[in-house]
């Protein structure tokens, strides 16, 4: 006959103290240092960009960018400032907000 610890709930299992241990893994410091995971809105520019603004070819690395250059930028292909061939039309369609939340987080990267 199975005698169940004192503390243990009855009927409780491996599975529990499983599950258990890969909650405290996932909350370990370790896991705290990761780099933060991507903004949604960040994933429209991984099509042109690469993945994590890494760039390539003719589009420009925009990984590690200065955020002030990255909002001054996207407001002169916004405003039609900046030649561009497909960035001024993308520029429209993001607030200033959503701009700034790109910027914080793509000058993060390297």
């Amino acid at each position: 006959m199975k005698v169940a610890h004192p503390r243990c709930a009855r009927g409780s299992s491996p599975l529990l103290a499983g599950v258990a241990l890969l909650a405290g893994a996932v909350a370990s410091p370790s896991s705290a240092q990761s780099p933060e995971p991507p903004p949604l809105i960040a994933q429209g520019c991984i099509g042109c960009h690469g993945q994590a603004g890494a760039g390539g070819g003719t589009v420009p690395k925009i990984a590690g960018y200065n955020r002030d250059v990255f909002i001054a930028q996207w407001k002169a292909f916004r405003d039609k400032q900046r030649p561009a061939t497909i960035m001024d039309r993308v520029a429209t369609g993001y607030t200033d907000a959503e701009v700034a939340l790109l910027a914080d987080y793509f000058s993060k990267l390297k």
